[in-house]
């Protein structure tokens, strides 16, 4: 466990909530203090008794370590105890397996497993001292059966990439359709059950599954949002986060989580009520840092402060004002704290995420002749107009709000209709 007593303690919790996740009855947990992790078997002799003491008393059959150990120690472990042994990095790829419910998910699951599974011969495959000897005068000793083993999960695995690039590339397509049209795109991200899918329901009446789970939702989902102009932008709701994200799955998930990357605005949700939420956002950062996405990447993002409604009425009022305070500091990100459960600060919100998503947007005076009212039309659809005259002429002049992309393309389509 990391730092102070408090916060192994809270880890712990998150553990159960893990293991609790895959349906797994949870007879005792406790903290370990490890000093120095033993190469061959993590824990120290003492502990490994301890725990091989409750393992009997209670006929447990899967042991569960909150931490990445390796194959050498688990197969040590694991017949110590007379149990099966499962890391962090293995508890959670569990968890992925039973949420996939989409092909992609399924595919992007399994990769991440047999990457996992392949550093883990040596303990998963129980016949690996076998060989298949060669023939011949040159002839050597034979393919060993690991080695056979691990050419096929190879093979398997090269598979699994070329299906997933082939969905990555469809993403890809789909992202640069929604480019094309101007719409603005919005994505959720943060920590594990910190209640994404229930304000993505909230502001679009998705219907994406939710519930005081881990891991909920494993796929980006997309709807329409209106926003307070009456514009409209594509909502994403994304894969959860967690401390420690297994590097299989990062890899493995590229192509849903590269949603995050391609976002005009990120929205990180933070579960305001979770006395962790500081360092809760701490993880989510390094994770964006590990997607190229993110402040540091000159993304736009805002702080939700969500489940307002689990806090009393002072420590509500303290977040207001700090909330309030971010939105006027440029050294702060802007930040609003609502309940997705009960609704409560989501008008504020829906107008601070329009502010955000215009910072980028430029404002055009434009003069449209009679014979081009094509463009007075595009305008409409494509941007926001701000203001429109019309003489006796029929000349029209407006002034419209228009995104990065819509800029672009009143440029090359229009270039005579500027107003200088």
């Amino acid at each position: 466990m990391r730092g102070s007593a408090w916060a192994a303690r809270l880890d712990l919790e998150e553990a159960v909530d893990l293991a609790k996740a895959l349906e797994v009855e949870v007879v005792n947990s406790g903290v370990a203090q490890v000093k120095d992790i033993h190469p061959a078997q993590f824990f120290g002799g003492g502990k490994i008794a301890e725990i091989r003491d409750e393992v009997q008393n209670h006929a447990v059959s899967m042991v569960v370590v909150n931490a990445d150990i390796n194959p050498i120690q688990q197969r040590n472990l694991e017949k110590q105890w007379n149990a099966k042994v499962v890391d962090r990095t293995g508890l959670i790829l569990e968890i992925f397996g039973l949420r996939a419910a989409t092909k992609e998910g399924r595919l992007q699951v399994e990769l991440a497993r047999l990457a996992y599974e392949r550093s883990r011969l040596v303990r998963t495959w129980t016949h690996l001292e076998r060989q298949r000897g060669g023939q011949g005068f040159l002839s050597g000793p034979g393919e060993t059966q690991i080695e056979a083993d691990r050419r096929i999960l190879d093979g398997r695995m090269t598979r699994l990439r070329r299906d997933l690039e082939h969905v990555r590339r469809t993403r890809g397509l789909q992202r640069q359709k929604r480019k094309r049209s101007s719409q603005r795109i919005v994505a959720l991200v943060g920590y594990t059950n910190a209640g994404k899918s229930t304000l993505f329901n909230k502001l679009t009446g998705g219907g994406v599954p939710t519930g005081d789970m881990l891991f909920a939702t494993l796929h980006a989902t997309h709807r329409i949002m209106a926003l307070p102009s009456g514009k409209t932008a594509v909502l994403s709701d994304t894969v959860g986060f967690i401390s420690d994200l297994p590097t299989e799955l990062i890899t493995s998930f590229r192509a849903t989580l590269e949603e995050v990357k391609m976002a005009d605005l990120l929205i990180h949700v933070r579960d305001i009520s979770d006395p962790q939420t500081e360092r809760r956002w701490q993880d989510v950062s390094v994770i964006l840092g590990q997607l190229n996405a993110g402040p540091e990447h000159n993304q736009e993002i805002i702080d939700v402060w969500n489940k307002a409604d689990a806090l009393g009425d002072e420590a509500i009022s303290v977040l207001e004002r700090r909330a309030v305070k971010s939105r006027f500091s440029s050294d702060m990100t802007s930040a609003y704290i609502i309940s997705a459960l009960t609704g409560d600060g989501l008008d504020e919100l829906m107008v601070g995420i329009e502010m955000a998503l215009s910072v980028q947007d430029e404002i055009f005076h434009v003069r449209i002749e009679p014979g081009d009212h094509q463009i007075r039309a595009w305008l409409h659809e494509n941007g926001q107009v701000l203001s429109e005259t019309m003489d006796n002429s029929g000349i029209c002049e407006m002034d419209v709000q228009l995104t990065n992309a819509g800029s672009g393309k009143l440029r090359s389509r229009y270039p005579g209709v500027f107003a200088y």
